[in-house]
């Protein structure tokens, strides 16, 4: 175990495997853990180059049963989330890193004032958007039984604990433990869209509801020491929003009675977590001195503060039974619910007030204030809950009304009529859809959701996200259904520029929107734009992805900043680096000048939101990592590219975009290739979240999602996504004499350093031996060649790479990162070759594999992709 790593982890880590062996031995018995035993030797020595112990593996898998194969799977997925629960727990309770400190000395070398600071702290707005995509593996069940043993991690490294007291959690981590290996690790059905959200609630109630005002205070206090600065009372830098019940983009279980029931159910949520924090002031608010207000409010009662809360307390009681009535089919009356954060905030402002005036600041100042953050932060809805529907289902529904009208097929429109219709339309008095129209159900989805959005309170949604935005029509035709259907507020509506070709033009569309009166005017200032970070990777590679990301937020910047309008880009980041992901302070800082001058709004997805947020240490310390880095950028926003720095990128983009096209989409084997030499279409059968692997179901590789197109190749270690034809870009840049210039690059502009760092993390993860042996089992000969292919270009760029950075192996800049993947690999190494032999076994029996083997296989990519620590 290397050293740098703290002896207190390595022997956590050694201490819960030795538990798991206890596990294993007795429910299998001696011979079967020193089973495990040596596989885990062998896959250790293999991954550090003995071939002997790679045969070793090979053949013992070769010669085990089907049964024998699960086991073998369990074992070693268990291993791995027992070190990743062990280093979590260690990183959120040993961490060093304090970011604020680190801003405030990045802030003292610029001899940065006051005022200029809280010029940026005025601005700071985080907004994490929950999502569902497919990528949490790890069953929800599995998930609290680690939270569980994090805790009793966290508690057995307290110095303090008595021996009773220390044998006491032992017993529990034996407990916990035990309870994981015999817990089935791979969910039997799919989670439905509500399963997800209630994750999503889960992850606000276990860890957000306490991380949050935790951050905000330890903020404050920080930028009151430092810079006389108090946040206010009102402050809410954290706002919190989800997809999980109103992502319907090609997921055809999202409807609106879904989200109707999500949007119940985070309220019901929020009426619960409140009420649990009014019950306590109640307990802890006993004082008798009030002030004149209060007094007014409550007559003579001798603890006026209890007198105050008892009916809001009763308010939310109300609302959550009331919802849990209402969607058990009873008729309630819901004009008992809370419906809205004022009627939280009155009665706990009033307590605040009283308190300051009667000189109980330091009580005022306690849980009280916590609950009124929340207030801020949640609301009465928990979260905030966000639409996204593909621009085509909106055209259908226009296409069906015209028809229907007799004024022909508004799909055949030009783009002027398109406008013309409906800007008359949204300046018209007149109700547009007939009442009497049957439309088909597709269109009648759509239009049910408009109305679900309108029975409901503003407070409780985000923006409507258009997917596959490329014209103004798809932004007017929103508004005007939103309108038609009863929505009485300005909901903000995003178009989402996904492809190369969308990010390229994402500017002259908001530009052509903002030349439309009506449109400024409705917008009242403030415009969304989503930009989408995995389609366009998928579409054209990361590097020439990246690069088109860079230059459509520039060009939107410009726009906002010419019509006077507060542009908010919000970035459909994923964890992986195919999907845009990057660490928090290097992603913001690689962000055009301006470009977070309207907050940033940042998807969070599947099991990043559980590696950055699942414990309430670790979701502090995340969101002070967003905060500086936001802080940052705001006040020495990173510099605008030269125009030499200009040139060189977009012909490096362009080239690693034809390099990554010329494989993905004109070798005629690539897709072949892709289909034998990954788990693709096994990935199908895992049943990780509500929506299909494809957005349509007849579809081929053009129509496969960003995600398992991803985690297919991450699963072999190729990671091919994330780096085809980057490097080789580079390379022909360098023999052209221009690598002074990409030094120069690579030293002053943080854009293009992060493509780099990027590249560092990614072949971090890389394998080219795991990879060829995929190929040697399940690749035909015919297609080897193209594998051989891509493994030389993967070597080629991970040398040159190192070249360009001057370090002498990968991920030298994040050497804990780096050790950590190393621990992993030897863990990984026997899945992949056991993944390997159940796949040889799967294909072999065509559609009549053995559901154990299936069984087995789902282990394999849920151990790898837990090993990875990321999926999609």
């Amino acid at each position: 175990m290397p050293k740098i790593l703290d002896s207190q982890l390595k022997e956590t880590v050694r201490s819960l495997g030795s538990t798991l062996g206890d596990m294993i031995r007795a429910q299998l018995g001696d011979e079967w853990l020193q089973r495990i035993e040596t596989i885990r030797l062998d896959g250790r020595q293999s991954y550090q180059g003995d071939s002997d112990c790679s045969d070793k593996l090979k053949t013992l898998f070769s010669e085990l049963e089907d049964e024998q194969l699960l086991v073998v799977g369990r074992a070693f997925s268990q291993f791995l989330n027992l070190a990743n629960i062990a280093e979590q727990e260690f990183n959120s309770a040993n961490h060093d890193q304090d970011s604020i400190q680190e801003l405030f000395n990045h802030l003292d070398k610029d001899n940065v004032s006051a005022e200029t600071f809280e010029k940026a702290v005025n601005q700071l707005s985080i907004e994490l958007v929950l999502t569902a995509h497919p990528t949490e593996v790890t069953r929800r069940t599995l998930i609290h039984k680690h939270s569980e043993l994090a805790q009793c991690l966290r508690q057995i490294h307290q110095t303090s604990l008595s021996d009773i007291e220390r044998d006491k959690i032992r017993t529990r981590i034996a407990d916990l433990v035990a309870q994981a290996w015999h817990t089935e690790e791979i969910r039997t059905v799919r989670p439905t869209p509500v399963d997800e959200a209630r994750w999503g609630f889960s992850v606000v109630e276990n860890s957000l509801w306490e991380a949050v005002p935790d951050f905000i205070r330890e903020l404050s206090a920080k930028f009151e020491a430092k810079y006389d600065l108090a946040l206010p009372l009102d402050a809410a830098p954290v706002k919190i929003s989800s997809w999980m019940g109103g992502d319907r983009d090609g997921n055809p279980f999202v409807t609106s009675k879904v989200t109707q029931q999500v949007l119940l159910l985070a309220r019901k949520r929020a009426a619960k977590l409140f009420a649990q924090d009014v019950d306590m002031l109640q307990v802890e608010l006993s004082m008798s001195d009030c002030d004149d207000t209060i007094r007014a409010q409550v007559g003579d009662e001798l603890e006026p503060y209890r007198a105050l809360l008892r009916p809001l307390l009763t308010t939310l009681t109300n609302t959550k039974n009331g919802i849990a009535e209402f969607l058990n089919g009873e008729s309630v009356d819901d004009s008992k619910w809370i419906a809205s954060k004022e009627e939280l905030l009155t009665p706990l402002m009033l307590c605040y007030n009283s308190l300051q005036a009667c000189g109980m600041n330091v009580i005022a100042d306690g849980r009280l204030l916590d609950t009124i953050r929340r207030v801020h932060c949640f609301g009465v809805h928990l979260l905030k809950l966000d639409i996204r529907q593909d621009s085509e289902r909106h055209a259908d529904v226009f296409s069906e009304l015209t028809r229907h009208l007799g004024m022909g097929d508004y799909a055949n429109w030009s783009e002027e009529d398109k406008q013309a219709f409906l800007l008359k339309e949204l300046s018209s008095k007149r109700p547009l859809f007939p009442t009497k129209w049957q439309p088909s159900a597709d269109v009648h989805e759509v239009i049910d959701t408009c109305k679900v959005v309108a029975k409901h309170s503003e407070e409780g949604f985000g923006i409507y996200i258009i997917s596959m935005a490329s014209l103004p029509s798809d932004v007017l035709s929103v508004h005007l259904l939103l309108r038609e259907f009863g929505v009485t507020w300005p909901m903000p509506v995003a178009p989402l520029f996904e492809t190369l070709d969308d990010l390229n033009a994402a500017s002259g569309v908001i530009d052509a929107l903002m030349n439309i009166d009506w449109y400024r005017g409705y917008i009242q200032g403030h415009q969304y734009v989503m930009i989408g970070y995995s389609d366009s990777a998928k579409d054209a590679g990361a590097m020439a992805a990246g690069w088109a990301q860079y230059e459509s937020q520039e060009a939107l910047v410009a726009v906002a900043e010419k019509f006077g309008v507060e542009l908010t880009l919000f970035h459909g980041r994923g964890g992986t680096i195919g999907r845009g992901g990057l660490p928090a302070h290097a992603a913001i800082l690689s962000q055009p000048p301006g470009s977070l001058s309207g907050g940033f709004r940042v998807t969070e997805q599947g099991e990043t939101i559980r590696y950055k947020f699942g414990m309430p240490q670790l979701a502090q310390r995340s969101l002070s990592l967003y905060a500086s880095a936001i802080l940052e950028a705001l006040i020495s926003p990173p510099p605008a590219p030269k125009q030499e720095w200009r040139d060189l990128i977009t012909e490096v983009a362009a080239n690693a975009r034809d390099n990554y096209r010329n494989t993905v989409r004109h070798d005629e084997n690539f897709v072949p290739y892709f289909r034998v030499a990954t788990p693709e279409q096994e990935l199908g059968k895992l049943p990780l979240g509500s929506r299909p692997a494809k957005r349509k179901p007849s579809g081929g590789i053009e129509s496969l999602r960003a995600i398992p197109w991803i985690f297919a190749w991450a699963q072999t270690r190729l990671v091919l996504p994330s780096w085809l034809g980057a490097m080789k870009s580079v390379q022909t840049a360098i023999d052209a004499g221009k690598r002074p210039l990409i030094d120069d690059m690579l030293q002053n502009w943080p854009f293009f350093h992060s493509r780099f760092s990027m590249l560092d993390m990614v072949f971090g993860k890389a394998d080219p031996r795991i990879s060829a042996e995929y190929d040697k089992r399940l690749v035909p000969e015919e297609l080897r060649h193209l594998g051989d292919a891509l493994r030389d270009e993967l070597n080629m760029s991970m040398s040159l790479l190192l070249d360009v950075l001057q370090q002498k192996e990968v991920m030298e800049s994040d050497p804990k990162g780096n050790e950590s993947m190393n621990i992993r690999a030897g863990y990984l190494q026997p899945l992949h070759f056991l993944q390997i032999e159940l796949l040889e076994r799967i294909r072999a029996k065509g559609d009549e594999a053995d559901p154990t083997l299936e069984r087995a296989m789902m282990v394999t990519i849920a151990g790898i992709a837990v090993g990875m620590r990321n999926t999609g």
